[in-house]
């Protein structure tokens, strides 16, 4: 029994070291996985609760929908332009629908930031979250460069 939890640990322990790991203040070195994150602490892998740093956000079927037909007219758009790069067409052309599928993005973007800032800004403030206010900023000025 306990040589296969040895073997277990070290199973893991080579999982981990190929993957990109970050080292903490104490020495620790955590994986963030779907399932939660992994701590290898003096060789010995532990399972732990999934870390709060990521957010996440539930979405409405239309607010879902609407992203995604989006985002799939700009991919459209962006396998348009490398079939104009392929069949060697006139820059101009080339330039006008890159500029178009950057508008498409930046439209994308306005959506989104809406959606956040009537949901999740709205109900952290609410809860008196004040971080908040840091995060939104942050990101504005992430989408003002």
């Amino acid at each position: 029994m306990a040589s296969q939890r040895r073997r277990k640990n070290v199973t893991i322990r080579s999982w981990l070291l190929k993957k990109c790991l970050t080292y903490t203040l104490r020495g620790y070195i955590i994986q963030n996985t779907p399932k939660g994150y992994i701590e290898l602490k003096r060789g010995v892998a532990m399972a732990c609760e999934p870390t709060c740093c990521h957010r996440t956000k539930e979405r409405t079927e239309a607010e879902y929908k609407s992203l995604v037909h989006r985002l799939n007219r700009i991919e459209g758009q962006i396998r348009g332009i490398r079939g104009m790069l392929e069949k060697s067409a006139y820059c101009p052309d080339i330039l006008a629908q890159a500029a178009a599928a950057n508008a498409a993005l930046n439209a994308f973007s306005r959506e989104l930031l809406a959606q956040h800032l009537r949901t999740c800004v709205v109900q952290d403030i609410r809860q008196g979250k004040d971080e908040t206010i840091d995060e939104l900023m942050d990101t504005l000025r992430k989408l003002m460069r």
